[in-house]
Formats: C-alpha cells, sequence, structure tokens
C-alpha cells in the first residue's frame, strides 16, 4: 500500500481569475501559486454545479448530484436528499484502507449527520471555532452595517476563523504524524464567500479605486433569460454603481489573500515536519462568484464563467511534475478516481460508482485525456426553482434553460459572455451538435430533468 498523505484544501466561492497563478487580476495569493509551480495547474477545470453544497456532496461520492438528489443548499427551500451513508463515500474508502482521516472546518455534506458518519476519524467544526472566537470576543460589540457587501472585521488576523482553522489542522496534522499511519485531512475554508470581511492587514490591502471593473458588468441582458435581469432586481442592485462594487471587490480580493496566508502556515508545517513531499496537496472549490460581474452577487439561476470556471491544482512532488493541463476536467467528479490512483489504492468494482475519470494516466504517464468538453448544472434556489445545464466545448459556451430562452456564446470573441447568439441562424448546426453532446452526458449520469424536456435537446423543440 503507498503511505502518501494526502491534503484536501477546499474553498468556498473563488473565482479562477482571483488566483494570481491565472495572472488575469492582480489578486495575491503566493502560497496557493506555490502549490500551482510546483503542480499541475488545471486551464480547464469546471464545476459540476455552482452551489455549495451539492458540489461537496458530489466529491465524498464521486457523482453528479442530481444523481442522488443533492439539488441545492440545506435550508433554503425544500428539503434536499443526502448523500446515502450506505453508498460508496471516499473519505470512509481511505480509512479502510489505512488512513486517519480528519475533517476541519465547513461541514456542507449533511444537515443532519456528522462528518463521523461519512468516514472521518476526527472533525473540528466551523460551530467549534467560530464558539472559540466569540469566546474570546466576547465583551466586545461588532457591527457589519454593510452586510452582504463586507466589511473590514476588527477580529485581529491571529484570531480569525482563517487562522484558527489552519491552527487547528496544523494539530491534527503533527498528531497524525506521530502515528504510524497515512493520513488523509480535509480541509474545507468558508472564504472567500460573502460577506468578505478580512482582518487586517488585508482589510486595506487592496485600494476600490485602483481595481479594474469586471468584463461583463455592463451587461444590458439582451437576448437574455429573464431570470438574469430579475436576478439584479430581486438583490436590489440595479441602481448600484462600480464604484460601490469596487468595494466590494477589494475585500474579496482581501480575503482571497487572508486565506492565502493561513494556507500558507500549512505549507510550512509540512515543510519543517519533512511531510510535504510525501502528501499529495489537492486544492480547489465549489464555485466561483459573481462579485458584482454582470452587476450580481453571489450566484444562482447563471452559468456565467465567473461561477462554473474553477481554480484547480493537484501537487505530487514524487510522482508528478509541474504543469499546465489544457484539457477539461470536472474538479469535483475527477479529483476522486485520481486521489485513488495517487494514493495507490483499488477503485470500486463497480464502474458505475464513480461519474469521473482519474487524471492520474496523463498527469504521470502522459496518456491522452479524451474529454473535449463540460458540464454544469443548476437547479434553483432561494428566489424560486430554475434549472438549466451548460456545455462548455473548444471556445463556446452553450446553456440550456428548460424554462426559458437558451443561451449561446462565442468565447473566443466574447470572453464576457455579453453578447447570447443562440438566435442567430448560421449556428443552428453547432447548436444542434451541443445538445446532443449535453445529453449524452446527462443520460449518462441519469439527471432527472431528460425525462419529459428531453426533446428541447435532441429534437431542437425550443422556442
Amino acid at each position: 500500500m503507498n503511505n502518501k498523505n494526502l491534503l484536501f484544501i477546499m474553498c468556498d466561492q473563488q473565482r479562477y481569475d482571483c488566483v494570481g497563478f491565472s495572472k488575469i487580476r492582480p489578486v495575491k495569493t503566493p502560497n496557493i501559486d506555490k502549490i500551482a509551480q510546483n503542480g499541475v495547474w488545471f486551464k480547464n477545470a469546471y464545476t459540476p454545479i455552482p452551489v455549495c453544497a451539492p458540489a461537496r456532496q458530489s466529491i465524498i461520492c464521486g457523482k453528479r448530484p442530481e444523481y442522488f438528489g443533492g439539488l441545492w443548499n440545506f435550508g433554503i427551500t425544500h428539503p434536499v436528499c443526502e448523500v446515502p451513508v450506505d453508498g460508496y463515500i471516499y473519505p470512509r474508502h481511505l480509512k479502510e484502507n489505512g488512513y486517519n482521516t480528519a475533517f476541519c472546518g465547513k461541514w456542507n455534506i449533511s444537515a443532519s449527520l456528522p462528518p463521523g458518519k461519512y468516514g472521518f476519524d476526527i472533525s473540528v467544526s466551523d460551530g467549534v471555532i467560530y464558539n472559540e472566537i466569540n469566546k474570546k470576543y466576547a465583551d466586545i460589540s461588532i457591527s457589519y452595517p454593510n452586510g452582504n457587501f463586507g466589511d473590514p472585521c476588527p477580529i485581529a488576523l491571529e484570531d480569525s476563523h482563517t487562522h484558527v482553522l489552519a491552527k487547528k489542522t496544523n494539530e491534527i496534522i503533527n498528531n497524525f504524524s506521530k502515528q504510524n499511519k497515512p493520513w488523509f485531512v480535509n480541509m474545507d475554508f468558508g472564504e472567500p464567500h460573502l460577506p468578505c470581511r478580512p482582518s487586517a492587514p488585508f482589510d486595506t490591502m487592496y485600494k476600490p479605486e485602483d481595481i479594474e471593473k469586471w468584463g461583463g458588468f455592463d451587461d444590458d441582458f439582451h437576448v437574455k433569460p429573464y431570470m438574469h435581469k430579475q436576478q439584479v432586481i430581486n438583490w436590489n442592485l440595479e441602481n448600484r454603481t462600480w464604484e460601490e462594487w469596487s468595494r466590494t471587490v477589494a475585500l474579496y480580493y482581501g480575503y482571497v489573500s487572508q486565506y492565502d496566508d493561513a494556507i500558507g502556515r500549512i505549507l510550512q508545517n509540512l515543510e519543517a515536519t519533512g511531510q510535504l513531499e510525501n502528501t499529495v496537496i489537492i486544492y480547489t472549490c465549489d464555485h466561483g462568484d459573481m462579485c458584482g460581474s454582470h452587476r450580481m452577487i453571489d450566484k444562482h439561476y447563471v452559468m456565467y464563467e465567473d461561477l462554473v470556471h474553477v481554480p484547480f491544482i493537484i501537487r505530487c512532488d514524487s510522482l508528478i511534475k509541474p504543469q499546465i493541463f489544457e484539457g477539461y476536467v470536472h474538479n469535483c467528479l475527477d479529483v476522486v478516481p485520481t486521489i485513488l490512483d495517487l494514493l495507490d489504492i483499488e477503485k470500486p468494482v463497480n464502474t458505475n460508482t464513480l461519474h469521473g475519470e482519474s487524471l492520474a494516466p496523463a498527469l504521470i504517464s502522459g496518456e491522452k485525456w479524451d474529454r473535449d468538453y463540460a458540464v454544469s448544472s443548476y437547479n434553483g434556489q432561494q428566489f424560486g426553482l430554475y434549472s438549466s445545464r451548460c456545455i462548455k466545448i473548444d471556445g463556446w459556451k452553450y446553456v440550456w434553460n428548460l424554462s426559458d430562452i437558451d443561451e449561446l456564446y462565442d468565447l473566443t470573441a466574447d470572453p464576457f459572455e455579453l453578447n447570447s447568439i443562440i438566435y442567430d441562424k448560421s449556428k443552428s448546426e453547432l447548436i444542434a451538435q451541443l445538445r446532443i453532446k449535453l445529453y449524452n452526458e446527462l443520460e449518462k449520469c441519469r439527471d432527472p430533468m431528460i425525462s419529459w424536456t428531453k426533446d428541447q435537446l435532441l429534437k431542437g423543440r425550443k422556442i
């Protein structure tokens, strides 16, 4: 059995273009960049669903969320299905193969069951971390007047959630390192999810007046689904200027740099204890964040690159050479079979158990990666149920909106997705091909949405 350790770092609502290594926005992330420089940076990684809990649930079981009914977050609208504990769970699989296992941070896998039910020996929840912080600051009155748009946090950096989480994670890693067993630690940040409240010095690290406006900000929503413009109205954002948004974006940048600093604490500890070379490090997120792009906040109802294109890095010093991987990958699905291969653990016998494919042969041996597309889904939340599916392939993105007009973007000519050309008659054949390719992926994963509505895709029965 392989004795490599596994550190899985997950964050919440991290934009692809807001990692320094992407060289797109001027966000400083030296520690994440270090992981990328010594590992594999996936240039075309896409989330299977841009919603917090379902994305995390898809990782833990290796399946698309629609397959098991994980359609939206807990406690928002209707009850949601949870990952069956009697089905395949990869942390339990690692535990059965001799790994010590621990979960630290944001638990979005189940609303009723703790990490122990999913194969984790030890867990430190956000509740424990915030209780510790609140107890220390019990005598201090803290207010955040800007709500979801973000504020500086008066809590000292060392007492912030990001850095207490890093401290707790290092304590577990150090304890595990004393035992004669490999370990797996899942570190799950709640940052940079809104409201962005970075501590000093990160609260003033970026000046609003220096921040370039998002390329998609000036969207007029012409020939786009009704829900896009309605989403701006739902949040009372129709009159919010870029000057106002730039303050929020500055805090978002600062939050990203703050949790990058916390990740640096983990890397320093691994290096100091001689475990860095023998540890597989994975960094990714559930989805991105609109953060003012297309004048929207948070996520929901849209399939813009701001949300579905995500950072994804795998570092394994003794197995994989540093590289930039161009192929299309599903970060939350391909990661599980890849982990099993990197740790030399046998995959489940039933090939239908996992919906992703292992990247290990391509990364280690240079085998051809055949997938030329990525598919993401959305199932409605908060302001009503509204389902979408999208496919990205070769510079094109097609979005299937089941109860509204579809979208088609030429990402080469229109990288910020301002102009949907779904009614361009010269693209009819392309649209038909994309619809069939999308259908094939959804059918493979038993997506319930193709039952009554499949003729929209197979026969083009759309207005």
